[in-house]
């Protein structure tokens, strides 16, 4: 199947559950449909697809894949006992299935084994600090002058302090900008402006993190009133 546009897309990727925004699903099409044919993308973390079925349909047409790696556990909220099937329908649905290979395994697993090149990686597994470190390190795979993308930058303790750590002098990875939660880093040593524009997003943070709180509490009036029009974490 072939995709002319974002909005083809997106029109086959909205009504799957998850938590990429229309903008964040935005950017993620134009990173891949940026990259050469053939390209390589993999992602960390799948859910039912959302993400990976907007993936897959911008390399549609130059013959790319994504590496979709999901454990598929049961969790509370992000996983049952059918979320790999309806991953897998979903695929099916949208016609891109040819184009992804899954990896049924945790990234922490699957990261010290990996030797493929990659032409963009997108984060989005597990945010314990630990695991946002390790998912970091297959960026020693991402070709040069390749970009990383990491969902719920700036929206979760765990995802904020994994990526600190790139402030520190000799880090492999520059960052560019984000779209909501998500950041955009690029394969390259940060200057400072890189670190003052990493450090800029921390108040934002902050204000996330307290929103959350908020949510916690049952306090979503006040919520509201810090901008935040939704039953859900910012993301």
């Amino acid at each position: 199947m072939r995709f002319g546009s974002f909005a083809d897309a997106w029109t086959l990727a909205e009504d799957i559950p998850g938590w990429l925004t229309p903008d964040q699903a935005r950017l993620l099409w134009d990173e891949a449909r940026r990259l050469q044919p053939g390209a390589r993308v993999l992602e960390i973390g799948s859910y039912q697809g959302r993400s990976t079925v907007v993936l897959a349909a911008a390399l549609a047409d130059s013959g790319g894949q994504v590496v979709a790696v999901d454990p598929f556990v049961d969790d509370w909220k992000y996983g049952s006992p059918v979320t790999r099937s309806r991953f897998e329908e979903h695929l099916a649905r949208a016609g891109v299935a040819a184009g992804v290979r899954l990896v049924a395994d945790y990234s922490t697993a699957v990261r010290p084994t990996w030797t493929e090149p990659l032409d963009l990686l997108f984060v989005d597994g597990k945010h314990d600090v630990l695991t946002v470190l390790d998912d970091l390190k297959f960026a020693a795979h991402v070709r040069q002058g390749g970009r990383l993308l990491v969902h719920d930058c700036f929206s979760s303790v765990g995802v904020t302090l994994g990526v600190l750590p790139l402030l520190r002098p000799g880090s492999p990875l520059r960052f560019l900008t984000r779209t909501g939660s998500m950041a955009v880093f690029e394969l390259g040593s940060p200057g400072v402006s890189d670190r003052l524009r990493l450090l800029a997003q921390l108040p934002w943070w902050a204000r996330n993190i307290g929103i959350k709180v908020l949510l916690r509490l049952n306090l979503r009036g006040l919520a509201r009133r810090a901008g935040h029009d939704s039953l859900y974490d910012p993301f």
